[in-house]
């Protein structure tokens, strides 16, 4: 991915630090409804037009899903704190956004998107167990989702599955590394990711995670 990235542009990374410290900023979840205090957030809120590799940040809004979508933290607005403005509008980020906004623009050009991304850090200290989704084997309601691996700190698990429509699993993998990426068509696929645990029990573990979906908007 590094090397696909340089390749669209020779600066896409030059912040690729700062965006990876960014993870240790980040506010707890205060929607989880298992009482859960092992999830820190942000999110963003941001627009495309079809077939484009350009795309546009929103004004800042509550992230919403259906309860058919997200039966454990579904069903009300969940106002998440910004991006940091430096993170959003930098060149990692960007060429995220841009590459998301190529390929998803390519499989289905004929509408503008709604795009939310969203920063994850799943913490492990031995208190609680890190449920990357904690709602499950799911779907999020959007069309495409892509997920970059950030980083992993004394942590072992986060694996991903997909399944098809009938919930049969089909493709197991962990994203290790990052800018690991995992692209996933929405409509056509569950997903889910396993528990995240300590490497040493004696140190905290981190599992940093940044997801965009794009959704045709009507």
């Amino acid at each position: 991915m590094k090397q696909l990235l340089l390749q669209r542009s020779e600066n896409s990374l030059d912040d690729l630090d700062t965006f990876r410290d960014s993870w240790n900023r980040m506010p707890l979840d205060g929607y989880m409804a298992d009482g859960g205090r092992y999830r820190r957030r942000r999110h963003a809120t941001l627009s495309a037009p079809p077939a484009s590799g350009t795309y546009r940040i929103e004004a800042h809004r509550p992230h919403y899903q259906t309860l058919d979508y997200n039966n454990l933290n579904g069903g009300v607005a969940r106002h998440y704190e910004p991006f940091e403005d430096h993170i959003l509008r930098g060149p990692t980020m960007d060429s995220l956004l841009s590459l998301g906004c190529d390929i998803f623009g390519r499989l289905a050009p004929y509408s503008p998107w709604h795009i939310e991304a969203h920063q994850f850090r799943i913490e492990v200290s031995g208190e609680e167990v890190g449920k990357p989704t904690p709602e499950g084997v799911h779907r999020d309601g959007v069309t495409f989702v892509l997920m970059a691996m950030v980083g992993r700190s004394n942590a072992v698990g986060g694996e991903s599955t997909v399944f098809d429509l009938g919930k049969a699993p089909v493709e197991k993998f962990t994203l290790t590394d990052p800018l690991d990426l995992a692209l996933v068509n929405d409509e056509r696929v569950h997903h889910g990711v396993s528990p995240v645990e300590q490497l040493d029990s004696s140190e905290p573990a981190s599992r940093d995670v940044l997801v965009i979906t794009y959704r045709h908007k009507p």
